[in-house]
């Protein structure tokens, strides 16, 4: 269940304007994704990024949108599972990552979904957000029973940087400091 470069994708969903004010911790969920989007930019990792109905709740933050490498755009849905959604894909990779908003409905449609697909789902648990703590908690209790296993944005990277020989250790290694 080690993270690989060769087989990982992130799974960006929805960290998007209209959660700034309605997600408590919303600040450092956004830096946090923001973070994990240009560690796996480093290390070339493919990235997809959603936005949930973007005419309603807004762009993906700048704190994500910045950060993600020329060429990756978010992909807009009104189904609250990712994998649902036209041109969604993971690049004929069977590890995601998965971080973003919200745990207990978006992320968790999500990951629950990818893992029906057999696909090997890893949750940031320090880059998910919910609009209460006890639906962040439940959604990443769910997500872990169902099979998702929960790491942190500075584990992911190290287990798929693999070692500090990896020439991009020193920037990686940068911006979890």
């Amino acid at each position: 269940m080690k993270l690989d470069r060769e087989r990982a994708a992130l799974v960006v969903v929805d960290v998007q304007e209209a959660f700034r004010k309605a997600l408590p911790g919303f600040e450092e969920v956004a830096r946090a994704t923001g973070v994990m989007v240009e560690g796996a930019a480093e290390l070339g990792i493919p990235i997809v990024v959603t936005e949930q109905y973007p005419r309603g709740l807004g762009a993906i933050v700048p704190e994500v949108a910045d950060r993600l490498p020329d060429g990756v755009e978010p992909i807009e849905k009104v189904r609250f599972s990712a994998t649902e959604a036209d041109g969604f894909g993971l690049f004929g990779r069977d590890q995601a990552i998965v971080c973003g908003i919200e745990a207990h409905v978006c992320v968790n449609q999500t990951v629950l979904d990818l893992l029906r697909e057999g696909v090997e789902a890893h949750v940031v648990s320090d880059a998910i957000g919910s609009r209460t703590e006890a639906n962040r908690e439940l959604g990443l209790h769910k997500m872990e029973r169902a099979g998702a296993t929960l790491t942190s944005i500075e584990m992911a990277l190290f287990e798929l940087l693999g070692g500090s020989d990896a020439p991009e250790f020193k920037s990686v290694q940068a911006l979890v400091k």
